[in-house]
């Protein structure tokens, strides 16, 4: 059984920066993608990034963060990241972690995803 634990939320000024964390544990095979999502009380839960983890460890990206975040995985740690920069007010959102099997992923679908972490709490002060 998957199962995905994020830390490394917290509060933070405008402008300041924060790395979120998922351990992934219980795997057999690393899931072929890997992503981050945040959702705000009343709205859907929205793709942030997201990265093929074999072959080229394509990325993706919303086009909304403009270049400020980056995804990257580390498998010696069983870990996906998050680095969060120069963040924004309109940042503040629970983020989650989450991952697939399947081959055919459209990044941005919340449905395209299986296992899901609780999410950690990000806040961003202006």
């Amino acid at each position: 059984q998957v199962q995905l634990v994020e830390s490394g939320g917290g509060s933070v000024q405008a402008g300041g920066s924060l790395r979120l964390s998922c351990v992934v544990y219980g795997y057999t095979y690393w899931p072929n993608y890997m992503g981050w999502f945040r959702q705000v009380p009343g709205k859907e839960r929205e793709g942030v990034a997201a990265i093929y983890t074999g072959g080229d460890g394509r990325t993706y990206y919303a086009d909304s963060l403009e270049g400020r975040f980056t995804i990257a995985q580390d498998n010696a740690k069983s870990t996906l990241y998050l680095q969060m920069n120069s963040l924004k007010p309109e940042d503040t959102a629970m983020y989650y972690c989450a991952a697939t099997y399947r081959a055919d992923v459209r990044w941005y679908l919340v449905g395209d995803f299986g296992y899901w972490g609780q999410g950690t709490q990000v806040t961003v002060s202006s």
